[in-house]
């Protein structure tokens, strides 16, 4: 059972913990169909059997070793094509909790993941709820690989692997201080501080401003990443032209 206490004024006071579960947003999505929870109620689990990440990957990650957990926002001041406002906001209240823990290698790599070097170390998945042109409910699920050390994939990793403890890491801990991180940044953004948020998400833009090898569409290309619009669009200078691309539109050759 998760027992934690963060010092926060909403952002998980309340917790559903499952020993098991295919996917903690789909828990939270069950939960928000059964009922009305309050903002920011968290699902807990230690064994997500059937996690999810972006372009339908599927997540990795051993029972009881790292941190799984989707948060219940009710972000309704903001519209569905300012929706990506939420994604900058909850990257760095995930970098906020990790940066004093490995340092300057993390990066935010666009879209939604959080990166160490060239190496992923967590995962943002975020599922919107419309209500007319604005945001009902916001799912966020969140994977941050903790106390595992082998993985299937040579480009993961994780804290035990970066910055090693004698014993292991305190995953409830993290959850506790991840509480609060979050809650500062969302607070930030419910203020309407969207101009330092932008300042702060792009000083810490995985391959900002530097020349970089992209695939769209099976057609490579180099460009320089100049920054993310409104929409969440990422900006890319491409033979002196600035051409934007969705989620789905273009990704990192690495």
């Amino acid at each position: 059972m998760y027992k934690i206490y963060p010092k926060t004024l909403f952002l998980g006071q309340k917790i559903q913990y499952l020993p098991s579960c295919q996917s903690t947003n789909d828990e939270a999505a069950a939960l928000i169909a059964q009922n009305d929870p309050a903002e920011g109620t968290l699902v807990v689990t230690d064994n997500q059997t059937a996690g999810r990440g972006q372009r339908g990957n599927q997540w990795e990650a051993k029972a009881g070793q790292n941190l799984t957990v989707s948060l219940i926002l009710k972000p309704s001041f903001l519209s569905a094509n300012e929706q990506f406002w939420l994604n900058i906001a909850i990257s760095l209240g995930i970098y906020d909790l990790l940066h004093p823990l490995v340092g300057d290698a993390l990066r935010i790599k666009w879209p939604n993941d959080i990166y160490v070097y060239n190496r992923k170390l967590g995962g943002i998945l975020i599922e919107n709820t419309l209500h007319g042109y604005g945001l009902a409910w916001s799912i966020i699920g969140m994977g941050l690989n903790v106390n595992q050390t082998e993985f299937s994939y040579p480009t993961a990793t994780s804290l035990q692997q970066e910055t090693p403890l004698p014993n292991t890491y305190d995953v409830p801990g993290l959850l506790s201080r991840l509480c609060e991180t979050l809650e500062q940044r969302y607070l930030q953004l419910r203020s309407g501080q969207r101009d330092q948020l932008k300042i702060n998400y792009l000083q810490i833009l995985y391959r900002y401003q530097e020349e970089q090898l992209f695939d769209s569409e099976g057609r490579y290309f180099r460009g320089i990443i100049i920054g993310v619009d409104e929409t969440g669009r990422l900006a890319i200078a491409v033979d002196g032209q600035v051409r934007y691309f969705g989620f789905k539109e273009v990704s990192f050759v690495i």
